[in-house]
């Protein structure tokens, strides 16, 4: 008898697992999340006390969903861990920021900007610019920087990436 319930207790748990794969499965792409990796950073100093910086980004919406841009964030995180949230460039004030300092190099991608729509399985490159009260070597003494997305509907994805020398140009 008591082999007999073994047998019946496992085949019950292969069948509860198999019940719960196959939710998972049905449901893979109804998390709404943005991933994707950092492709250039840039900085600019505006003066001793602050800098502006600029990255490149490509992402992806893997979900079966679309995802409307709330807002957008550059962070940094020093080596403390702490994280230091930069004041954004909108669109046009980057315009200008690319025409007044031609160190920066090109605009390669429009500026992630609200109300941005991304649709399911839809891939983009987009720039994300903000100005940071810190010299520039304190910026690039970080250890990581992070784009923080966050969806209409609350969803929050971040991007993230670990600053070293090739990162920046």
């Amino acid at each position: 008898m008591n082999r007999e319930f073994l047998r019946y207790a496992a085949l019950g748990l292969l069948v509860a697992a198999a019940l719960v794969a196959g939710i998972l499965y049905l449901n893979r792409g109804a998390h709404v999340v943005l991933q994707g990796s950092v492709q250039k950073v840039r900085t600019q100093a505006m003066d001793e006390r602050s800098v502006v910086v600029v990255a490149d980004f490509r992402f992806v919406n893997p979900s079966d969903y679309p995802l409307v841009v709330r807002d957008a964030r550059l962070l940094l995180e020093d080596a403390e861990g702490k994280r230091i949230e930069g004041m954004r460039v909108g669109e046009v004030d980057a315009e200008r920021l690319f025409r007044y300092y031609p160190l920066l190099g090109p605009k390669y991608n429009r500026s992630l900007i609200a109300r941005d729509r991304v649709e399911p399985r839809e891939q983009m490159d987009r720039m994300i610019a903000a100005r940071f009260e810190m010299p520039e070597a304190a910026v690039k003494s970080c250890r990581r920087l992070i784009i923080r997305v966050e969806d209409v509907d609350g969803a929050v994805s971040e991007i993230t990436a670990e600053l070293s020398p090739q990162l920046f140009s």
